[in-house]
Parts: structure tokens; sequence; C-alpha cells
């Protein structure tokens, strides 16, 4: 394995070595710092969970500092996906060492497919433990966001990677990004990323790393974050009908839910169904959103998509999409004009 197939060629260069060889440069378009301290990508890696025998797909290796700590865990195959061509001459040199064990992909995380990435004997069942699969990724802070909602998806859907079974994930993100993941009900950072989150998986704040052990260093530190998938969500709802709930919700999210979730529907039903909404849930309107626990949030939910069951019209209702905007205004200045009386010809 890794430790024993690098014993056996001449050692080699260090990180830092490999970025003045190369003259690879941070791209700040990419949002790149690189994590160069053993110590830290060891600690990084260890914290993941059994790698020895394991199978790992490593997210923005860049010149693989993490992927050498992965390796000196003796995986059984990491894959890494790296989108900047500069760092392929590092990352083949690791693979090279590697005989076998390791393989470079070429590409954009947000567009690749890992539905076809593990050996088949991989797979577990849903309800079973965790499959012998990590993905870790030091994800560079432009791509994080919307990443972590399109595994969310795929996780909700059993997809891609977690067509294997409840496939484990150790992130690196901003801290204030890792503090929104992470916080409970009437934290200040609660958010539509903390409820999406922690409705598919239980989530970990590992340990954070100061912004200063990276090169070049980010005016924040990073938080580690580990999502382990649950067996069913605390909110068993269509993905993409919940997360326009949150979405719109967590819009207000320091005032009163009644505010937010009235735009769920269209200005001619809106106080009816409104009322509808938070009667039927038996939630208290004037709480704030980001007080509501993920009881009050399963009520509120379910209830919107039982009334979306009941208007089929309302899961395309955007009340910041322009058509719908420009209806809205129609029939506000319908209902307008029959309220004023015309004056009568004498």
């Amino acid at each position: 394995m890794a430790k024993e197939i690098f014993g056996r060629l001449p050692p080699l260069p260090s990180i830092s070595e490999v970025l003045r060889m190369y003259r690879v440069h941070a791209k700040k378009s990419l949002s790149q710092n690189f994590l160069l301290e053993p110590k830290l990508t060891s600690k990084f890696v260890s914290r993941a969970g059994k790698i020895r025998g394991s199978y790992v797909c490593e997210v923005g290796p860049g010149a693989g500092s993490i992927t050498r700590s992965i390796l000196a865990q003796r995986p059984k195959h990491i894959v890494v996906v790296e989108k900047d061509a500069r760092f392929l001459p590092s990352l083949l040199m690791l693979q090279n060492a590697c005989q076998g064990h390791m393989s470079v992909v070429l590409g954009d995380i947000l567009k690749f497919d890992m539905s076809k990435l593990f050996p088949r004997e991989t797979e577990r069942p849903w309800e079973d433990e965790c499959p012998p699969i990590h993905i870790i990724g030091n994800l560079p802070f432009n791509v994080s966001l919307p990443l972590i909602i399109k595994w969310l998806r795929a996780i909700s859907k059993h997809d891609s990677a977690w067509r294997y079974g409840r496939v484990n994930m150790t992130l690196s993100v901003q801290e204030e990004v890792g503090v929104r993941i992470t916080a409970v009900p009437a934290h200040s950072q609660r958010s539509r990323l903390s409820v999406m989150c922690q409705n598919w998986c239980e989530v970990e704040h590992l340990f954070t790393i100061p912004g200063r052990a990276f090169v070049p260093q980010p005016d924040v530190n990073v938080s580690i974050i580990k999502f382990t998938p649950r067996i069913r969500p605390l909110i068993d709802m269509d993905f993409d009908l919940f997360e326009k709930f949150v979405r719109v919700m967590f819009s207000m999210r320091q005032r009163q839910c009644k505010h937010p979730l009235q735009r769920l529907f269209p200005i001619h039903k809106r106080e009816e169904l409104a009322t509808k909404l938070f009667t039927v849930a038996d939630v208290d309107p004037n709480a704030p959103s980001f007080n509501l626990t993920f009881d009050e949030l399963e009520r509120l939910s379910l209830t919107y998509g039982l009334i979306v069951e009941q208007h089929p019209e309302l899961r395309h209702y955007d009340h910041i999409n322009p058509a719908c905007i420009a209806e809205d205004k129609a029939r506000i200045s319908l209902l307008s004009s029959k309220k004023i009386p015309r004056l009568s010809a004498e």
C-alpha cells in the first residue's frame, strides 16, 4: 500500500517544492487556498474515519498535500478530481508513485458524475452501515454552497456517490459557513443551509483551522465538517419542494415566519392559504423563522405539501419570478379597480 510503495521509491519533493518547481500560484478566481502543513492534513484525514482499505474521492486536491495524507492511511484506491490543469504534473507524479492505487480526473466537480466511480462490491443497503467509501475535500470557497446543495439532492435520491449507500463526506468550508451548517434552532446563524444539511445528514464540526495555516492566507478561518447521511430524513418530503419552502421561509429569517411564508402563495390566494397553512400546522405565525424546531418545520412543510397537492399550480409559483410578479401586479390592479366606485352619469 501507500507507505510500502513510497518506501521503494526515491523521496518525492515536498508540496512547497512542487509549487515552486511548476511555478504554480493560487488563483483568486478559483478561490484557491492551499493547506500545506502535514500535521494539519493528517489530522483532517484521520478525522474522516477509517481510510485503510477504503475507497476515497478527493475533491480539489491541488498539488496533493491532503492526497499524501490520505495515501499514508493506505486506502484501497483514491480518485482525485481537480479542475485546474496546472496541478496535473504534481498529481501524476503521485499517481505514478502509487502503482495503480490512484486515479486523476481533470474536471469540474459540479459537473462530475460519481455514480460509477467505485466498485459494485462496495454497495451497501441504505439502512445498513456506511460503505467503505469517503468523500474528502478542501473545497474552494466559491463552490462550497452549490456543491453541498447538489450533493444533498443526490443524497435525497440515493443517487451519484450515494447509490453505493450512506457515503460520508468530510469537507472544509469557511468558518461562517460551518457555523451555519451546524446551527441549531434559535441560534443566530440558523439558516436555510442549516435546515437542508441537518434534514438529510448528521453534521459534526470536527475542528477549526486558522486562516494563517493556508497559502495564501484567507481572511477567515476554516471549519472541517463531517456529513453522515441519515437513514431517513427528519422531514421526508420531495427535495425541491422542501428546498423552496425553506428558501422562502429564511428569506426573512429574523422576522415572524408569517411574513415570508405568505409569499409561497399568489396574491389573490395569499391570505386564505397562509391562514390555512398555520391553522392546520398548528404553528405560531408570530414565531421568528430561525426559532422554529424541526417538529414545527415538519408540520408547516408537510401542510404546505398538502396545499400544493390541492392546488398543483403552486408548485411552480415563485414570488421572485418575473412572470409571477407581473401576474400578481395585474391581479392587484384588478382588485384595486373593483374597489373604486364609478361615478354615475347624470
